[in-house]
């Protein structure tokens, strides 16, 4: 007698990519569209775009966007992982009409010169070395300095021009404990000098560099870069530690609060539509529940609600399971 598969094993066939079994066989074939995050099939501007139009600021995080604008001061945004600081950068720039964003990921070994530029001093002695080699009887010309120079983030954020970059400074509390007073000449006095093309010759005054996002080589007159127009500086931190008092009166401050349910459904429509906002009201509040136990990060929200209501959805007793681990507290002790 033919035996009938169970559903539920029907249904572990239809979602399993990866089976375990080591069978090969052509299961991606029905792998759904990934997330609207995690697509790089677009371009960077598309991507920017789409993260700049699903974040949505509330009311006090848009008076004190315009009171740095006003002030040309820095915004310092603290808040728990995952609301939305970073993305705040993106969504200022998109909605001014601005270049892209200039990103400055900060780590404990962050420096305020990797920030300004940096000058590959061996890559232009090396090109010198090669060019008297091959003409060890002639007198070989120095390779342009511009070619060795790149401005950082930073750095490219402070050229002149008529309107302001946007420079997102992530992170800034994983940096080690001297760079934000580091910061405060720079961005007090609006610039700073390239000693290595100050030193140049009188007959040298202009030189062009490269900048952090690889557009088009820029002017530099004797090492000075000021700008005109002050960048947009968004500065985020997850509050794990202090800054010195020197550095919080020069900044617009700004804590970012989580989401209320409106927002989180909010956000949930702007990246996966309307139908998964009707569907998801119960992950929304089994995440809100979760937050007063520990730091959870909205896309962890949207990661759950996604493999909810995506094209293959797991088995209701693997979906449950899923959920558990991807809602898992950051600040849950273990990996598992």
């Amino acid at each position: 007698m033919a035996t009938t598969e169970p559903a539920s094993a029907a249904q572990d066939e239809t979602w399993f990519i990866y089976r375990g079994d080591g069978r090969p066989h052509d299961g991606l074939e029905r792998l759904p569209e990934p997330p609207p995050w995690r697509r790089f099939d677009r371009s960077g501007t598309d991507r920017r775009r789409d993260r700049a139009l699903s974040y949505r600021p509330d009311k006090n995080a848009v008076k004190m966007v315009n009171a740095a604008v006003y002030l040309r001061r820095p915004l310092l945004v603290t808040g728990r992982p995952g609301t939305g600081k970073s993305t705040l950068a993106y969504n200022v720039a998109y909605e001014l009409g601005l270049e892209p964003v200039l990103y400055w990921p900060i780590t404990s070994k962050s420096t305020l010169e990797q920030g300004l530029y940096r000058y590959d001093a061996i890559g232009r002695l090396h090109e010198t070395s090669l060019r008297q080699a091959a003409a060890p009887a002639a007198d070989a010309a120095a390779p342009d300095i511009g070619r060795f120079i790149r401005l950082g983030p930073l750095g490219t954020a402070l050229l002149p021009r008529p309107r302001p970059r946007v420079l997102l400074i992530d992170e800034l509390d994983k940096s080690d404990i001297d760079l934000p007073n580091d910061l405060l000449n720079v961005f007090e006095e609006g610039g700073f000098t390239i000693p290595e093309l100050d030193r140049l010759p009188e007959e040298q005054p202009m030189v062009h560099v490269m900048t952090s996002d690889e557009r088009a080589r820029v002017p530099v007159e004797r090492g000075q870069v000021r700008c005109t127009a002050f960048p947009i500086v968004i500065i985020t931190s997850n509050g794990e530690r202090e800054f010195p008092p020197a550095f919080l009166r020069r900044c617009i401050r700004l804590m970012i609060e989580p989401p209320t349910p409106e927002q989180l459904a909010d956000i949930v429509e702007a990246h996966l539509g309307r139908q998964a906002r009707e569907r998801s009201g119960d992950i929304i509040q089994e995440f809100l529940d979760r937050q007063t136990r520990g730091d959870l990060a909205t896309d962890q929200l949207l990661n759950a609600i996604y493999l909810a209501t995506s094209g293959a959805r797991p088995p209701q007793s693997d979906l449950e399971e899923l959920r558990e681990a991807i809602l898992r507290p950051l600040d849950a002790a273990g990996s598992g």
